[in-house]
C-alpha cells in the first residue's frame, strides 16, 4: 500500500512557475512508475506527465511538453512536477499517482493503482 500526498499548488500569474511535490509513504516507492494527472472544472481527468521507476525515462502530454518537467528522488520517496510558463488553461486540480507495473510508462489513469488527494493550481491571466 502506498499513500501519496501532493503539495505546492497555489495561485500564480500567467507566465509564472510552480513546483508540485508528491510525497509517498510505504515501501518500495522506487519500483513504481509515477505520474501526474490533472482535472479542470467540467472536464475529465487527463494525463500530464510520468516517469519510470529509475527516473531514466519520462513522458509528457503534448500540451505541457517543453514547459513542465517531472523528476523523482527515490531517496526521499518524492516525485516533482516543475511547471514553467504557466497558462490559464493549466488551471486544474493536479493529482499524483503510482503504477505498480514498471514495464511501461502508462498514460491511462486506469493503469494507476494509488492516487493522492490532489492540489489546486490556479493560473490567472
Amino acid at each position: 500500500q502506498v499513500q501519496l500526498v501532493e503539495s505546492g499548488g497555489g495561485l500564480v500569474q500567467a507566465g509564472g512557475s510552480l513546483r508540485l511535490s508528491c510525497a509517498a509513504s510505504g515501501r518500495f516507492f522506487s519500483v513504481y512508475v509515477m505520474g501526474w494527472f490533472r482535472q479542470a472544472p467540467g472536464k475529465e481527468r487527463e494525463f500530464v506527465a510520468a516517469i519510470s521507476w529509475s527516473g531514466g525515462s519520462t513522458y509528457y502530454a503534448d500540451s505541457v511538453k517543453g514547459r513542465f518537467t517531472i523528476s523523482r528522488d527515490n531517496n526521499k520517496n518524492t516525485v516533482y512536477l516543475q511547471m514553467n510558463s504557466l497558462k490559464p488553461e493549466d488551471t486544474a486540480v493536479y493529482y499524483c499517482a503510482a503504477d505498480r507495473d514498471i514495464r511501461t510508462i502508462a498514460t491511462s489513469e486506469s493503469r494507476y493503482d494509488y492516487w493522492g488527494q490532489g492540489t489546486q493550481v490556479t493560473v490567472s491571466s
